[in-house]
């Protein structure tokens, strides 16, 4: 899932100054699973908003609002209506929603993030959740044990461990655990540590970013 965490109600504030009437609009998806955006931090989010500005002596109106999820266009046509009514947005969706937003929607206003969105990741336990992709766009999980180098290494070390590991610690500090001895560790279990004795091609990072933007185009799906 995709986690994301709130930005300091002063800094949506700064956003939102200049505008009259304003919509806090969640997305009931990975931000609602992480706390970050879903109906009930809007309404949070939007009671703050309302006391920080008439502290201010600004005289503005909120509207609430949180759809199933802000990337899709599906979800979004039914509350354009909604969407006329009021000057400007204050997404509480990932990037991904903010950008799509911007987009799609009738009216030209401006479309403000509300979270800082952090990492592709999973809930280690309750409140607490750690990265485990990157989205490189070539998965090399099935010679890692099912575990990421890419997001795991803090170096992105292809072909580690490195000389900076002790005890399966990583030397940044911040008790970080080594990626690739979390890796070695896992193939013994597996009884396949032998696979990382592979020479392997070097990866085609061109997957991961260079070249602009990523699309994924389905034929078979897309309408033609």
């Amino acid at each position: 899932m995709i986690v994301a965490k709130q930005k300091p109600v002063d800094e949506v504030l700064s956003m939102i100054e200049p505008y009259k009437k304003v919509m806090v609009l969640g997305c009931g998806t990975c931000v609602t699973v992480c706390y970050a955006g879903g109906e009930k931090e809007v309404s949070i989010l939007t009671s703050a908003l309302r006391l920080a500005s008439a502290a201010r002596g600004w005289d503005k109106e909120f509207v609430e609002n949180t759809i199933l999820r802000q990337c899709d266009q599906e979800f979004v046509t039914p509350i354009q209506p909604d969407i006329e009514k009021v000057d400007a947005i204050v997404s509480l969706a990932c990037g991904v929603g903010v950008n799509f937003m911007s987009e799609r929607i009738t009216k030209i206003m401006p479309v403000f993030p509300g979270v800082n969105t952090t990492f592709m990741g999973a809930c280690e336990e309750l409140g607490v959740w750690g990265e485990r992709c990157a989205g490189c766009g070539e998965c090399i999980l099935d010679k890692t044990g099912g575990l990421c180098p890419v997001a795991r290494c803090a170096k992105t070390i292809m072909n580690g461990p490195c000389g900076g590991t002790k005890d399966g610690m990583c030397e940044i500090g911040h008790n970080t655990p080594c990626g690739w001895y979390l890796i070695v560790e896992r193939m013994k279990k597996l009884g396949q540590l032998d696979k990382l004795e592979e020479i392997i091609e070097p990866k085609d990072w061109r997957t991961a970013r260079d070249g602009g933007p990523r699309k994924l185009v389905l034929e078979d799906v897309k309408k033609s």
